[in-house]
């Protein structure tokens, strides 16, 4: 388990994206959202995995983008941010209504990251949809719900954001999170 690694999750257009760059800006080691990247990626080739082609797929190579993502943060000192991590697969299922394959569960035991997470409520107030992000807010909270069960159901301690600027989230997390390694 690596103490160093910080997740920020919760459902889209919560304003997870929104607080983690300005994480970055503010000098933070941050690893960007798999999802986003990939939707853009096999848009551009014609590929099938995307939430609506196929999203059995969408969430294999999601997997296998976490999984590198995690290792390559191991080369940064210090804290390192996450917006999202491999548990989200888990909760991906979830949403789904699909069984969690057993390597998704194994995925989610090993590459562990602090046991505080922070999560994003749903927030209809900055909702809003996109070229990648299709989902409509009801989809959004019970992604949302469904990221709750994978990070508690492994055993995370979730901390909620508060429904706030991104300045007052920044602060919000610099105050919880871990003192660097």
């Amino acid at each position: 388990m690596s103490s160093r690694f910080v997740v920020v999750t919760g459902g889209p257009g919560a304003g997870k994206t929104t607080l983690v760059d300005a994480l970055r800006r503010a000098g933070h080691a941050c690893v960007a959202e798999a999802g986003r990247q990939i939707i853009q990626d096999q848009t551009a080739i014609g590929g099938r995995a995307t939430h609506t082609r196929d999203s059995r797929l969408f969430a294999e190579v999601m997997l296998s983008w976490e999984i590198r993502s995690y290792r390559q943060a191991g080369r940064h000192p210090g804290v390192v941010f996450f917006d999202r991590g491999i548990p989200d697969l888990v909760g991906y299922h979830l949403l789904l209504g699909l069984p969690v394959p057993e390597h998704v569960t194994a995925a989610a035991r090993l590459f562990r990251y602090h046991r505080r997470v922070f999560i994003a409520p749903p927030w209809p107030q900055i909702y809003t949809a996109d070229g990648e992000r299709q989902q409509d807010f009801a989809e959004a909270v019970r992604t949302h719900d469904a990221m709750v069960a994978a990070y508690t159901g492994l055993g995370y301690e979730l901390c909620t954001l508060p429904r706030a600027d991104v300045a007052a989230r920044l602060d919000f997390v610099r105050r919880w999170c871990p003192a660097p390694a």
